[in-house]
């Protein structure tokens, strides 16, 4: 079974990024990432309706992290300490080695690389140092861009789920993507 110990917090550098623990000094960022209504397209969660609801969710990372259940990175460019994204693994399933990849980026800063920076590392990461033997990702079927990415790495579609989630009055339908680590 996997152990897991996030202290001290482990801080991510990419060519051009630098995946760091968010703090409640990034509310305002990740208000303005959260509220974005490109970024949220696909991300099928309430929107937050104001700084208290980031704070909220800044409190959920922190004690993810805390209680080594989870982990989140802010996505900061090397040049500026703004957030300009989140990544991170949630329900991370110790008993299985597996844990669920999710990301999001201002979509001003789509189609640079910088996510592919990301997620690059960030499955280093959890193949190397947490030592996973799965990473899954949970994708709307339309975020074409998403699933173009997990493509990128390798990702296979592993499920296809039809009307398996409520959000907003809706069913929606779900796509798996995995990677397991080569051996």
């Amino acid at each position: 079974m996997l152990k897991l110990n996030f202290s001290p917090f482990p801080t991510i550098e990419t060519e051009r990024l630098v995946l760091r623990e968010i703090t409640r000094k990034d509310a305002d960022d990740l208000l303005v990432l959260r509220t974005d209504v490109d970024a949220m397209k696909f991300i099928d969660r309430p929107r937050p309706k104001s700084i208290d609801d980031i704070h909220q969710l800044v409190k959920k990372i922190r004690d993810g992290i805390r209680n080594n259940t989870a982990i989140g990175w802010g996505m900061t460019l090397k040049t500026s300490p703004k957030v300009i994204g989140t990544i991170g693994f949630h329900r991370i399933d110790l008993e299985n080695y597996r844990a669920e990849i999710g990301y999001m980026m201002m979509p001003s800063l789509w189609g640079k690389g910088l996510m592919s920076e990301a997620i690059e590392k960030v499955i280093e990461y959890g193949f190397d140092v947490i030592k996973l033997h799965s990473i899954e990702a949970n994708v709307n079927p339309s975020n074409n861009n998403s699933i173009k990415i997990l493509k990128k790495f390798k990702f296979n579609k592993e499920a296809y789920f039809k009307e398996n989630y409520y959000f907003n009055g809706k069913f929606l339908d779900s796509e798996i993507y995995s990677l397991v680590k080569s051996t």
